[in-house]
């Protein structure tokens, strides 16, 4: 089954996080998507309070870049969500925007490199192991959790690239893509992915409901330079073409609004109640 989820954007301001995250739960929704984009909200502290103020709701971070944090508190973060929610916290992991990673003094000169130091110290100290490395960016000294998770969570990667692409194959247990990805682009990623176990392919698909959806929907595709049109109109008009994105290979759809999208909390509700029973 087609898992189908929302994304509460960063744009909206903190306090609105609230009323979206209870109106998903409410709703029913699978997946609440968070994004820690420099320099809005922040992801752990976000999907931390939204964990807190829901009972069945489960909340991804796409992404937490790894140049902002040491992998240990990374792992220490990750694992706390996944305790006290049941194991409701979905952690995404990649390189982080590089003018972003610039600005704030932690640009990589080999983001790949990091990413596998990175993604390999976080699986094992999630599985509660003693960490011992020393690499190019990653060094640890005898690192073990307290507090490891009751089962380890699954780890996506943010993923463009085919280099990343393939790592997130290799270590990864799903693949986010981004709200620019066609279905072909779908087909594309997929291989270079080229995972030899299960593997979630989560795309992040351009939504608007209600009157003028489809023109706001135009704008911000143009202002973004996509050429992915995103899905609009009657539910089951939107649903024929999210069909598109399953057909390609994706198993998660993550609707994402506009950035100026009237009802955000609405937006949730119908994404649960509109579209979920659609691929149910």
């Amino acid at each position: 089954m087609t898992t189908i989820g929302a994304i509460s954007l960063p744009q909206n301001p903190p306090e609105s996080l609230r009323a979206i995250a209870r109106a998903a739960d409410e709703a029913g929704l699978a997946e609440l998507w968070l994004w820690e984009d420099c320099f809005l909200n922040g992801g752990i502290s976000a999907a931390a309070a939204a964990l807190a103020w829901t009972d069945n709701l489960k909340v991804g971070i796409g992404i937490m870049p790894v140049p902002f944090r040491n992998v240990a508190i990374t792992a220490m973060e990750i694992a706390t969500l996944a305790r006290f929610s049941g194991g409701r916290a979905l952690p995404g992991i990649g390189h982080g925007v590089q003018e972003w990673m610039g600005q704030v003094g932690n640009r990589a000169a080999s983001p790949l490199t990091l990413l596998r130091e990175y993604a390999t110290a976080l699986r094992a100290l999630l599985r509660g192991e003693e960490v011992t490395t020393k690499g190019r960016y990653v060094n640890l000294d005898a690192v073990r959790l307290d507090w490891p998770p009751a089962e380890v969570p699954p780890l996506y990667f943010g993923s463009t690239g085919p280099k990343t692409l393939a790592l997130g194959g290799e270590l990864g247990d799903g693949t986010i893509l981004t709200g620019g990805t066609s279905p072909a682009g779908i087909t594309r990623a997929l291989g270079h992915v080229a995972a030899k176990a299960p593997h979630e392919l989560i795309v992040f698909v351009p939504a608007a409901f209600g009157p003028g959806a489809a023109e706001r929907l135009g704008e911000q595709q143009q202002r973004y330079g996509m050429d992915v049109p995103g899905v609009s109109g009657t539910p089951e008009e939107m649903a024929a073409g999210l069909r598109e994105f399953v057909e390609a290979g994706a198993t998660k759809l993550i609707l994402q609004p506009t950035s100026d999208d009237p009802d955000p909390a609405g937006f949730v509700r119908q994404v649960a109640e509109e579209i979920g029973p659609l691929f149910a």
